[in-house]
């Protein structure tokens, strides 16, 4: 989300793009733009009992859990954790530089592409004897999201969680809304929840990834997870026929979705959900992180993006797994490495399963009999599922999807009009950004 509030560190999102780009998208990673900093500067990580860890954990529910399993390693092993963290936006805009530079040792990231991108530029360490000590602890999925193109381990996961549509209960049972199927019935429902006076869509796009959800989800809808795959990867152009008939469909389901949405942030978003504002709010569950009376959590449902080819049903579910890499070069690896076996564990799951109920363990050894009725739901939507998926920014290249689809996006919500030209300008860069090794 990416997750997904500025510290005061970045350069403007404008100039930054712009600079960027000028550079050949590609650039990016030879940018070396001083940004993000490792925390206590060079000599805090050489102490053997200290581990320095950037995090991009900055919301407050996510901030505690973790500062709990951190406390709870500190005094099992007498190390302690030095935390570096920063806003969630700006870390990951972020990230090439800080990893060039001198990183944390350990830091916060994603499964999937995101991970293996950084792993094949040498960004990060390998962790085969981390992972000689938890691997009976994780499935083989989790395995799997876990190597680099190298076929060694790079990443400890800690929790998983499914996008979906979220509403709530008692709204639904109010007006008589039934969960939409297909896209027809969607469709319908947002006329319904609009001459009803309700926002259909809550929407928030300050950010600029919450907009790429909503894309994933219509294109693995309409095109098929294949496809998905393949257009992520570069090796599809986004000016494909399909490619204009997932912003078609959203073209039509846009005048239901909030207006104002590229100035707002998804937390603010999610306020209109809790207050009965909003009828429907698509995003990850972590929007649960913002329903802070148990009395609203308790109502807040969710149902999976509905149909819009039957040929590729719902069998696509988009579930960013979360974890813990280690850099390229820790001042503390022998402190680095205990640190990840204990994050791999069921024990530290369990931890942040207590704090955030969100999100549901990657590990199947951690004790879910406390799970949420949410929880439990977003297991068996994960569980369910024939293909999974990471998020866009995860599952295609960091500097395309920073650099071109953010703003893309928010050049469409802003103007759906002008959608060829827009989809033009996105491949021509594509077409730069991927011929780079």
């Amino acid at each position: 989300m990416r997750d997904l509030s500025p510290s005061g560190l970045s350069l403007p999102a404008t100039s930054r793009r712009t600079l960027l780009r000028g550079m050949g998208g590609a650039a990016l990673l030879g940018a070396g733009i001083p940004l993000l900093s490792a925390c206590g500067g060079s000599g805090s990580s050489a102490d053997p009992k200290t581990v320095s860890l950037g995090s991009n954990s900055s919301d407050a529910v996510p901030k505690k859990a973790f500062a709990e399993i951190y406390a709870a390693f500190t005094k099992k092993s007498g190390i302690k954790v030095d935390v570096n963290t920063k806003d969630h936006n700006t870390f990951q805009e972020q990230i090439n530089s800080y990893l060039q530079g001198t990183p944390d040792d350990v830091f916060t990231w994603f499964a999937g592409y995101r991970m293996q991108f950084f792993a094949s530029k040498k960004l990060a360490t390998p962790i085969d004897d981390v992972w000689q000590k938890i691997g009976g602890n994780f499935p083989e999925a989790m395995k799997k999201l876990s190597k680099g193109e190298d076929g060694k381990y790079y990443f400890v996961p800690l929790y998983t969680y499914p996008w979906a549509v979220f509403y709530r209960k008692s709204v639904f049972a109010q007006h008589g809304y039934e969960v939409p199927a297909t896209w027809d019935d969607f469709v319908a429902l947002c006329k319904r929840m609009q001459k009803d006076g309700l926002v259909p869509i809550a929407f928030g796009d300050k950010d600029a990834w919450p907009a790429m959800g909503t894309f994933d989800q219509i294109n693995f809808r309409t095109n098929g997870y294949d496809f998905h795959v393949e257009l992520m990867a570069g090796k599809a152009s986004w000016t494909d026929a399909k490619v204009r008939k997932v912003f078609d469909h959203w073209t039509e389901i846009l005048p239901y979705h909030q207006e104002g949405a590229v100035g707002r942030t998804w937390q603010d978003a999610a306020q209109t959900l809790v207050a009965k504002k909003a009828g429907m709010y698509l995003l990850g569950t972590f929007v649960g992180q913002q329903f802070t009376d148990k009395a609203d959590l308790d109502d807040l449902d969710f149902f999976a993006f509905p149909e819009i080819d039957p040929q590729f049903g719902q069998d696509t579910v988009e579930a960013p797994t979360d974890g813990f890499m280690l850099s390229k070069a820790p001042k503390n690896r022998a402190g680095a490495v205990k640190l990840l076996e204990y994050l791999g564990t069921p024990e530290a799951e369990e931890i942040y399963l207590k704090a955030d109920s969100s999100v549901v363990a990657a590990s199947t050894k951690a004790d879910t009999s406390s799970y949420t009725a949410l929880q439990k739901k977003s297991y068996e939507m994960i569980s369910g599922a024939k293909s999974l998926t990471q998020f866009m920014d995860r599952d295609s290249r960091p500097d395309f999807t920073s650099t071109v689809m953010q703003p893309a996006l928010q050049n469409f919500i802003r103007n759906p009009k002008n959608i060829d030209g827009i989809l033009s300008s996105i491949d021509r860069q594509k077409k730069t950004i991927f011929a780079s090794s």
